[in-house]
């Protein structure tokens, strides 16, 4: 059932900020840098306020919650700010025969009113990073932060209600019933980081509008270790990467596919390495599990019978040990969806085309590792197999540089962002033709004939 007041509200918010944005204020390149700058005095004065709320929801530390997802904002703020002018410039381009004479140019222009969704398990960066970009850009912005880290979500609501014009940026806190509403509004672009079954609703409610989308999904993200790594560096790597956040990354390896001349020797320097790591709260190197429903959908789909490492859990403290599982296979339940948790399958391999087709098998995945000191193994399992982006002899660093896109392809996602790929995410690029009046070739206008379809055909370079 609808609440009214709900749609009532959602309804002013948006109008608003449509109104707003056909004064043509963020437009100016002077008002974005503005924004952005103002935007990130406001993140850096208030920090102590952001620690204390994400420690509220995850007990996440503030050195990951600096690491993680303050400084990769911070980078995002300070890059924009130095290229948004040449990003924002009429870009001119050749023009063709057929057009003499005349100049074509290209205009980036902002879409509009932007909605963006974010996601609670980096919940200042899945949020905000988007953000960024549609401020570059030249939009106005409603940023609806996870109900799921109520903390995090309270401390933006306040921090931007408190500095920016509603009109302009606003925040909005709830659940489903505040999410559907603002839905059911027309956007000129919507972006969503979140699960894939929501990422369809997202979908198919902005494609009654015909809003463009991009969404950043998920999946399960593979990582192969193969005969010719450096064992002892790839386990350092990859274990640090999977217990990030407690698993809970939509870029976290997923399950490992290990050869099996060095499965044994793997496992044995995995279980050393998290020791070793001392992973826990205490430690600021460990965090909760969202919430206890998700404790219990863990516990689920561990099989008891696979744990080579960890596996205990407690309810009441959201914890669930750093584990291990060996002897798994693609039919076993912990592969049949997203883990976005602390448990590290094991899955032995011995020919590689096998374990390719079996990988092919299943839903393009968000990212894919490969760790090889072999040049002909890498480029075979780059070109062979589609994810959305990754890395050779690491895990989840790729995000971090911004001279990459980052995104999913097919079920994890379409679109993509960071860097100059966020501007022009949020971006319309207008071409325009521009002829003077003073001569016009003959050639379109009737009487067609045969010499004048002859000279069109050589303008065009077709015989």
């Amino acid at each position: 059932m609808v609440d009214h007041r709900i749609e009532i509200k959602m309804k002013k918010i948006v109008k608003a900020q449509q109104d707003f944005f056909n004064t043509n204020a963020t437009k100016e390149v002077s008002f974005r840098i503005e924004q952005l700058k103002e935007f990130k005095r406001i993140l850096k004065t208030n920090e102590n306020l952001l620690n204390k709320a994400i420690y509220s929801d995850f007990k996440k530390s503030a050195f990951e919650n600096y690491t993680s997802e303050l400084s990769l904002i911070y980078h995002d703020i300070d890059e924009a700010v130095k290229k948004v002018k040449r990003w924002s410039k009429v870009k001119r381009v050749k023009t063709n025969l057929a057009n003499f004479p005349a100049k074509s140019y290209i205009i980036p222009e902002p879409l509009g009113t932007t909605l963006i969704i974010g996601a609670w398990n980096f919940p200042y960066l899945t949020s905000l990073a988007p953000v960024v970009a549609a401020m570059a850009a030249g939009n106005t912005i409603i940023l609806k932060p996870s109900e799921l880290s109520p903390s995090t979500s309270g401390v933006m609501h306040k921090l931007i209600s408190n500095n920016f014009n509603t009109d302009y940026f606003s925040v909005i806190e709830g659940g489903i019933p505040e999410t559907t509403e603002l839905l059911e509004q027309k956007f000129d672009k919507i972006f969503f980081t979140g699960s894939v079954p929501v990422g369809r609703i997202v979908y198919e409610a902005a494609s009654k509008h015909l809003t463009p989308v991009t969404l950043e999904l998920g999946g399960k993200s593979p990582a192969f270790v193969t005969d010719t790594c450096n064992l002892k560096m790839t386990v350092k790597r990859l274990i640090w990467a999977k217990y990030l956040n407690a698993g809970q990354a939509c870029v976290a390896p997923d399950y490992v596919l290990v050869h099996k001349s060095i499965k044994d020797k793997f496992l044995e320097l995995a279980k050393t390495e998290i020791e070793n790591a001392h992973f826990s709260i205490e430690n600021d190197n460990y965090i909760q599990i969202i919430n206890e429903k998700n404790v219990k959908r863990l516990m689920n789909i561990i099989d008891n019978k696979k744990i080579y490492c960890g596996g205990s859990s407690n309810l009441s403290e959201r914890y669930i040990e750093p584990t291990i599982l060996e002897n798994v296979t693609f039919e076993d339940e912990i592969m049949k969806e997203e883990i976005f948790g602390p448990i590290l399958p094991v899955i032995e391999y011995d020919n590689l085309d096998e374990i390719i087709l079996k990988v092919k098998a299943q839903p393009k995945p968000l990212a894919c590792y490969i760790y090889t000191e072999d040049r002909k193994t890498k480029n075979k399992l780059l070109q062979e197999i589609s994810f959305g982006g990754g890395a050779v002899n690491d895990s989840n660093m790729h995000i971090t540089n911004t001279k990459m896109p980052f995104g999913g392809v097919g079920n994890s996602g379409t679109g993509s962002y960071h860097g100059e790929f966020g501007f022009k995410t949020f971006t319309h690029y207008k071409g325009i033709l521009e002829k003077p009046t003073w001569f016009e070739l003959n050639l379109k206008y009737f009487p067609y004939t045969s010499k004048k379809l002859r000279f069109i055909k050589l303008m065009l370079g077709q015989k």
